[in-house]
């Protein structure tokens, strides 16, 4: 659980809150980094699925790691996804990224398939090379239109080293594998909220990137993990199995944990703007029902 870069542990991805006019919500989006400093987060994380991206303008998507740079102000580790579909453009935003505080950048293949796998290690290398901090390549094979074999995240790794993380979206075998076949030249964040974290860890990741809204107690289970005694491996492992049903509800697909587990975040920051931008699946009474049960449970996010 320890790595080459220094980065590890729990980095909850931000939620894009909006005010009644459906404008990003300046004060919504700082009790967010607050509550998730306050409640332990080693890092932030920012631009991913869960912060919306794909609906927010360019304009939007700059205004929101001014302000989370801003409400970070250094406390944590600060890291944010990039996901232009062109080197040009992916450069500016790392730019743009570094400017306001970035300590490490995600970088997405483009989502354009049907292409050979060198043509995304040139895109990424050439990203890579105007780049001040270090890079991660999100890499979800099943999950995004595109990404990278093993062999070819070696190959990048090799020709640029600053590439030197990952989040990797699969299973712990996978995570296994990947750490093998690149000869453990990566830090190694999971993804999929967590569905397999006390694995993931044993397999090799220095931690995750969940979403926000139940990220605490994830905290608690990667703290337990690295005490590593077996009283607190088994503690992590019944917290664990306590929230596996309300991940693997999450988990049904990215618009549902993207409109339910806002509500839940929100319910969690006392917030009463919670809906997701549209278009976006509808949320029922029941499902609220659940996130309501849930937020009851974990309780409100702590307080700086």
């Amino acid at each position: 659980m320890s790595g080459h870069t220094g980065f590890h542990g729990v980095y909850p991805i931000l939620y894009s809150f909006y005010d009644a006019e459906g404008r990003l919500d300046r004060e919504a989006m700082r009790r967010q980094v607050d509550g998730c400093i306050a409640g332990g987060a080693h890092g932030i994380a920012v631009m991913g699925l869960a912060t919306e991206v794909g609906k927010l303008d360019v304009n939007e998507r700059r205004q929101v790691i001014e302000w989370v740079g801003e409400d970070i102000a250094g406390r944590v580790p600060f890291a944010v996804t990039v996901g232009e579909g062109s080197v040009p453009g992916q450069i500016a935003f790392v730019n743009a990224a570094q400017q306001v505080g970035a300590d490490w950048v995600i970088l997405q293949p483009p989502a354009i398939t049907g292409v050979p796998e060198i043509e995304y290690v040139r895109f990424l290398g050439a990203v890579a090379d105007q780049a001040d901090v270090p890079l991660a390549v999100q890499n979800a094979p099943g999950l995004m239109a595109t990404s990278l074999s093993n062999g070819g995240l070696k190959a990048l790794n090799s020709q640029h080293p600053n590439v030197c993380l990952l989040k990797a979206e699969g299973p712990a075998t996978y995570i296994s594998q990947l750490m093998q076949d690149t000869d453990g030249a990566f830090d190694i964040f999971g993804g999929m909220a967590g569905i397999q974290f006390p694995d993931s860890l044993r397999a090799g990741c220095v931690g995750m990137i969940p979403a926000a809204d139940l990220f605490d107690p994830q905290v608690r289970i990667y703290e337990l993990m690295r005490q590593g005694t077996p009283e607190a491996i088994a503690q992590a492992e019944e917290i664990h199995r306590e929230l596996l049903p309300l991940i693997v509800f999450m988990m049904s697909s990215v618009e549902n944990f993207i409109a339910y587990g806002k509500h839940l975040a929100a319910q969690r920051l006392g917030l009463t703007n919670s809906s997701a931008r549209q278009p976006s699946v509808p949320v029922t009474d029941f499902g609220l029902k659940i996130m309501s049960h849930w937020a009851s449970h974990l309780g409100p996010f702590p307080k700086v």
